[in-house]
């Protein structure tokens, strides 16, 4: 079976993904007993989406989550380098981008938000994704990142650790259709940065205002940011 390693060599992450596409969302489901659709209804919630604006829902998989954000009355398009993930989710009715994080096919300040759930984790150069998804969105428009974060409380967060070792592989073993895959899911978990080292490096990568809530005792976290505005006439920003 394909799997990725910790270097996220593109064409093995996209590879792999098309390995776990047909049954990606009923492993999602059960791999957190359920907690899937609260974190996309946080992050639709979190966008604070109108009516009629522009999103990006980057790394979408199977649009499950671009679905998610359609309900806001957004007008949303998913976008995935893995075509296998957008096939499986041929079925869902929002319109649908073959995409590389890195370069974007969009112009630049197009969306009026973007976001991207537990996708940043798997790119090669997340902060070079960051200032790519910053370039897309207008003056003022919102990000939300969702991502599995460090585990605040310490009990918690050595349980959390041992289950990603252990737990996940026997139950994805069960119910994947790409066992592995979730090796080096439980693998990457682990070598992600905390909560604030994120904040920073979303900060550098050209947003403001970063800020994030814990989900799940931080076993998951949103980071909320926003474009700065130009002052006219001035490199400077506010």
């Amino acid at each position: 079976m394909s799997r990725a390693d910790l270097d996220k060599d593109p064409h093995d992450v996209a590879a792999m993904f098309d390995g776990v596409a047909r049954r990606y969302d009923l492993t999602n489901t059960v791999l957190t007993g359920g907690q899937d659709r609260r974190w996309r209804a946080r992050t639709r919630e979190a966008l604070e989406l109108r009516p009629g604006e522009r999103v990006l829902d980057l790394a979408a998989g199977t649009a499950v989550s671009t679905v998610e954000l359609g309900r806001s009355g957004a007008w949303c398009v998913a976008a995935d380098f893995s075509l296998g993930m957008l096939r499986a989710g041929a079925h869902r009715k929002v319109p649908k981008v073959a995409a590389d994080a890195l370069h974007l096919p969009f112009r630049d300040g197009v969306f009026d938000a973007v976001t991207i759930s537990f996708g940043l984790r798997n790119v090669a150069d997340p902060d070079a994704a960051l200032a790519e998804l910053a370039r897309v969105t207008r003056p003022g428009g919102r990000l939300v990142v969702c991502e599995f974060g460090r585990p605040t409380f310490t009990p918690f967060r050595v349980a959390y650790h041992l289950g990603l070792e252990r737990v996940l592989p026997a139950v994805a073993e069960r119910v994947s259709s790409n066992p592995e895959a979730y090796r080096y899911l439980g693998e990457s978990i682990r070598a992600w940065p905390a909560q604030p080292t994120l904040a920073r490096r979303i900060a550098a990568a050209g947003w403001t205002e970063v800020a994030w809530r814990d989900l799940t005792l931080g076993a998951v976290a949103l980071h909320r940011a926003r474009r700065p505005y130009r002052v006219p006439g001035s490199s400077r920003v506010t």
